[in-house]
């Protein structure tokens, strides 16, 4: 499979030379856009709203709760599919992502921020969810690791330009709030567009069902995305609150980084799908949440601005791993349910998070490293649902069941 980089010319050779355009540089394409927005507006979020918004714990526990309120009612995108196709709802959600982050810098107030941040994030997690369910359908079971790791080194190449970009602005040029945030959402917005006039409509090749499914045997995967949602949700909301709030890091700093976060992932996302495909997906989530025990529970205790840096991208690039979730679905998963299931999975995976921000910001005011204990707890729960993923997950074995019986397996294995 080609590069990142090789996919790239490919798009903008065949955009040239009218060579027909296949559904993998779509998704390369849309992995170019959705960055562009959605990292401007995390780089900048918490400096914003501290700075010119004046947030505390509290606020900002609200308005990471109202953002993820699309998130949970993810499912409803199966509705939404009865009147548009997916592809299409996938570009029309990155405009939207990008109309909110424009619109960000332009209402510096409590409730200005709130709004936009509602609007970029129904963009986002409809995309999301649009986005997952075409890339489990178009890509092969057997290369999806792998892609899926170029896909997330691609999308931190132009994260990594668009943080070089934010740093210059703000540091060298001295550009406000406002026309940053403008000119990134201008960006997606105006992409999106072009996207929707420049590739075809492309045939699924298993029809999708259009209602809410519900599975017994995706139970597992389920536990592991609720989970997930948790525990993310309170780095997302609190790490980088942190590294502003306790160590006073600057937008500069933040910026830089995101940068160094881009830079790994380039070089280790792709590694870490060959992992997928070698080692399988049990071995990989149980490495991801051994790694996120240690993390969290570091994050509760350190007093050094360096090493919270550090956690900070260690936490990141263990981000990557959570391929093999979604590689565990597409193994296991009847191929009709992968729309409505990816509905499903992240209005489970919000299911949390609509909580967490704001109870968690309450217990921030009070005892800030309480908040990651809970998180080294929530991996903790995640490492013991990872042991019943099968080392061969497919459809009826969805769920390693252990056999008790001493004739029947040995103890040693």
């Amino acid at each position: 499979m080609a590069s990142a980089s090789s996919m790239y010319k490919e798009m903008v050779a065949s955009f040239k030379l009218g060579v027909p355009l296949k559904p993998h540089m779509l998704l390369f394409a849309m992995a170019a856009l959705a960055p562009l927005s959605l990292g401007t507006w995390q780089v900048l979020i918490n400096n914003f709203a501290i700075e010119r918004v004046h947030f505390t714990g509290v606020e900002i526990g609200i308005l990471q709760s109202l953002r993820e309120i699309p998130g949970f009612l993810a499912f409803t995108v199966i509705f939404v599919l009865l009147i548009i196709r997916e592809q299409k709802l996938a570009l029309v959600s990155l405009c939207l992502l990008g109309v909110g982050t424009a619109l960000t810098g332009l209402l510096p107030s409590i409730l200005g921020l709130y709004f936009t941040s509602v609007l970029m994030s129904i963009g986002f997690h409809y995309f999301e969810t649009v986005n997952q369910s075409l890339t489990l359908q178009w890509l092969p079971k057997k290369d999806a690791p792998e892609i899926m790791g170029k896909l997330i080194a691609f999308s931190g190449f132009i994260s990594l330009i668009a943080y070089g970009l934010i740093y210059v602005s703000w540091k060298i040029i001295g550009l406000d709030f406002i026309w940053i945030y403008g000119f990134s959402g201008a960006l997606t917005t105006l992409g999106a567009i072009i996207l929707w006039i420049k590739f075809p409509q492309f045939e699924q090749k298993t029809p999708q069902r259009r209602h809410i499914v519900l599975r017994k045997r995706y139970g597992l995967y389920y536990a592991l995305t609720f989970f997930s949602g948790a525990r993310r949700q309170i780095f997302m909301v609190f790490a980088g609150f942190m590294l502003v709030e306790k160590f006073h890091y600057p937008v500069e700093a933040i910026t830089v980084l995101f940068l160094i976060n881009c830079l790994l992932n380039l070089v280790i996302a792709p590694k870490i799908g060959r992992f997928i495909a070698k080692w399988g997906e049990k071995r990989t989530l149980s490495c991801e949440y051994i790694g996120l025990i240690i993390i969290f529970t570091a994050y509760a205790f350190v007093d050094n601005a360096w090493i919270a840096a550090g956690l900070y991208l260690l936490d990141h690039v263990l981000f990557a791993m959570a391929i093999a979730m979604k590689t565990y679905f597409q193994k296991i998963a009847d191929p009709a349910d992968i729309a409505p299931t990816a509905g499903v999975a992240f209005t489970i995976n919000h299911i949390a998070a609509v909580v967490i921000p704001i109870l968690f910001g309450l217990i921030w005011v009070i005892n800030p490293a309480a908040v990651f204990i809970s998180g080294a707890v929530m991996a903790a729960c995640s490492l013991g649902l990872s042991r019943l993923v099968p080392t061969e997950p497919e459809p009826g074995r969805e769920v390693n069941r252990p056999q008790f019986s001493l004739v029947k397996q040995s103890w040693f294995k």
